[in-house]
């Protein structure tokens, strides 16, 4: 029987399962790589949340971890190209391995803002990993240092990925319905 959320759903993109599967692997791509480093893991809030909390448990390293939250979308299905901060870093980062946390890479706004603010505020090293990179939409010359998976230009919610604050806990990416959004 589907939940009322459900309904709205055009098709399931990723499983529970493939997700699963994937963000373990790059739990142990990102731990080979920062072993002995103490990383600090960056969540971009809201939608890293549940990705967030799946990879780090995939990460066995001494790390850190901190949020930072921004606001481009407004509820909107595109980016205003606009970024803010709504939720500031709340330690001194200068010096540090900084492994940005993202739900997904869509125009690069977001990204390629908080990637020129960490370093100005004086991180050595910025990782973007994202669980789903959605290139045909880019806008800003940035891709991901490790991406999830590889996402067509269709709307898609659900594993902490929302439209208007719904659909985040559905465990699983689905393609949102057209009527929905365009309501």
């Amino acid at each position: 029987m589907k939940n009322e959320l459900e309904h709205d759903i055009l098709k399931v993109l990723l499983t529970e399962e493939q997700i699963k599967a994937r963000i373990q692997e790059m739990g142990e791509q990102i731990t080979e790589e920062f072993q002995g480093r103490r990383p600090l893991f960056l969540g971009v809030l809201k939608g890293c949340f549940v990705f967030m909390a799946d990879l780090i448990r995939a990460c066995p390293l001494q790390s850190d971890l901190e949020f930072i939250a921004v606001s481009s979308y407004q509820n909107s299905t595109v980016s205003s190209g606009r970024v803010q901060i709504t939720h500031d870093v709340q330690q001194d980062i200068t010096g540090r391995n900084i492994i940005i946390v993202e739900d997904i890479l869509d125009s690069g706004s977001t990204l390629a803002f908080l990637k020129n603010y960490l370093l100005t505020k004086g991180a050595a090293s910025i990782t973007i990993v994202t669980l789903l990179d959605k290139p045909s939409r880019r806008t800003k010359a940035i891709c991901a240092d490790l991406a999830g998976f590889t996402v067509p230009d269709e709307f898609v919610v659900g594993y902490g990925l929302d439209y208007a604050q719904h659909y985040r806990n559905i465990p699983y990416i689905g393609v949102l319905k057209p009527e929905v959004y365009s309501k």
